[in-house]
Formats: C-alpha cells, structure tokens, sequence
C-alpha cells in the first residue's frame, strides 16, 4: 500500500526558514515526478515546486530563489527547504508522486506552515 506523509510544518516568524520532508513508502521513488503544492484558505491549491525522476527541478515564480527542491530515493524521501518565509506562504502544504509512465498518482494528507510574527 502507497503512503505519502508530509511533515516539518510550524509557525515561523516572516524571514525564518521551515524544511519540509515528504516520506514514500510501497513505491519505487525513482519512477515518481514528485512536487510540492500549497493550499491557503479560499485559495486553490497550487503548485510550488517539482522535481523530476532524474532530479531536475522548477519553481512557482513566487518561491523562486527562496524554495529548494531536492529528493533522495534510495531513502524515498523528497524534501522543500524554505526560506525567508513571507506572511504569504502561510498554506497547507502537500506533497504529490506521480508516476512517469503510468497513472498512479499519490498525495498526502498534508502539513501546516504558519508564517506569522
């Protein structure tokens, strides 16, 4: 069975800086495209960041020069390192696998970040 969990969210002054971390279990990281996405309250979710199998990445402009990207497969991890952190970044953040050939598609349930002094 697929499991995808988020975790690491917080509250954090505006300027500080959060890593989140984004654990696969029952699936061959590798032959994932993973990404991470962001839902504010009122808002539609929206993507924030994406990496590719082979470790290619890209960025919602918003976050860009801010958020970094990175994954690990042989640990089946996937992480986002945030920092200088506005105000509006305050969301729910979710972690996405979608598999490279196939349709499975994976999220998970979510971790809170709160940007706020």
């Amino acid at each position: 069975q697929v499991q995808v969990v988020e975790s690491g969210g917080g509250l954090v002054q505006p300027g500080g800086s959060l890593r989140l971390s984004c654990a696969a279990s029952g699936l061959t990281l590798s032959r994932y495209a993973m990404s991470w996405h962001r839902q504010a309250p009122g808002k539609e979710r929206e993507l924030v960041a994406a990496i590719t199998s082979g470790g290619s990445p890209n960025y919602a402009d918003s976050v860009k020069g801010r958020f970094t990207i990175s994954r690990d497969n042989a640990k089946k991890q996937v992480f986002l390192q945030m920092n200088s952190l506005k105000p509006e970044d305050t969301a729910v953040y979710y972690c996405n696998a979608k598999h490279i050939y196939f349709h499975d598609d994976y999220w998970g349930q979510g971790t809170q970040v709160t940007v706020s002094s």
